[in-house]
């Protein structure tokens, strides 16, 4: 019998940071996924978590803790499927490491995804944007540091990682520009809007000298965390939505911001790859979605297509008193 947690420790302390160069969110929510199999397997299995073995962990465990997050938890199939995702990405690092259990693994990587609703990305338009980026104060030292970060969460369309891990180095105001650390260890430059490179430069000015290497720190100078900046971004949604009436039916999260960035390059540029180019991403199908949510595009479909003709014709509604005598005779 193969102990499971020395696999676990070295996938999550080693693999996923080093190897794959995995954000801390992401492993963050890998080992929050194999906090839940572990409780669920131990519990059914009657063992403490740490005394788990590999040869427990099969297949049929797997697909009973999957069932559980659906009916237990009331989780949905994408919440599922991102447990899934972790589970399996675990064991085709074991593919190596134990190649005696390959068929075990073989099994447990066969089971499958489950299918879910495409929905529509969700975004701002111009008014929620422009409410939400004057909701802070910039007459005081947080509302400027706010203001900064939500211009340029929506400027530049970055995720929160990205956000708060953008270090002084990164930024070089004289040419209105930032280097960011994507995900897999990626780099991109991105150009600054006029109004988000004053709005840095004014946090700069008043930031003062602090140890940490982060641009933006929270009220005792440590990195703001994402956390932190998801609840400045509720606060500031929450004083918008006194003047933009929509933004409160809208789910706001940092995500969204994201969203709300590349929806704008898109309708700017139509043109999905600057798109993609500007989010990071490594593979264009994932930028597809704006697409689908963009109407502008349909709109031009429609205008580029010459609709069948419709036929003519008028109506002429049947005169009061003719229709009153018409009925009453059907009735006698």
């Amino acid at each position: 019998m193969t102990p499971i947690a020395p696999h676990i420790e070295a996938f999550l302390r080693e693999h996923l940071p080093q190897h794959r160069g995995a954000s801390a969110h992401t492993c963050d929510s890998y080992a929050y996924s194999f906090q839940l199999l572990f409780e669920f397997g131990a519990k059914r299995l009657k063992v403490a978590p740490s005394m788990m073995k590999l040869e427990q962990l099969d297949a049929s465990l797997i697909s009973a803790f999957l069932e559980h997050l659906e009916t237990s938890r009331q989780n949905s199939a994408e919440t599922r499927n991102i447990r899934l995702a972790a589970i399996r990405s675990f064991f085709r690092f074991l593919e190596h490491r134990q190649p005696a259990a390959l068929e075990q693994i073989r099994r447990i990587l066969a089971i499958p995804f489950k299918r879910t609703n495409s929905r529509l990305v969700p975004y701002l338009v111009k008014n929620e944007v422009q409410a939400l980026l004057d909701a802070p104060n910039p007459t005081t030292r947080e509302g400027i540091r706010d203001r900064a970060m939500l211009h340029l969460a929506v400027s530049a369309g970055l995720r929160v990682s990205e956000l708060i891990g953008l270090r002084m180095e990164s930024v070089a105001l004289d040419s209105m520009s930032i280097r960011v650390h994507g995900k897999g260890r990626r780099e991109r430059s991105l150009p600054l809007w006029k109004t988000t490179a004053a709005a840095l430069r004014a946090w700069l000015a008043i930031r003062g000298p602090i140890a940490a290497p982060e641009v933006f720190v929270n009220a005792h100078g440590e990195p703001m965390s994402r956390w932190g900046f998801a609840y400045v971004l509720h606060q500031h949604a929450q004083m918008a939505s006194k003047k933009c009436p929509s933004l409160p039916t809208k789910k706001l999260s940092p995500h969204v911001l994201r969203h709300t960035s590349a929806m704008i390059v898109l309708q700017a540029t139509h043109d999905i790859r600057k798109v993609s180019l500007w989010l990071g991403h490594s593979n264009l199908a994932t930028t597809e979605i704006y697409t689908r949510a963009d109407p502008t595009e349909k709109l031009e479909a429609i205008e580029a297509v010459v609709p069948p003709h419709l036929r003519k014709g008028s109506f002429r509604p049947p005169d009061k008193l003719i229709a009153l005598l018409k009925a009453k005779s059907a009735k006698s």
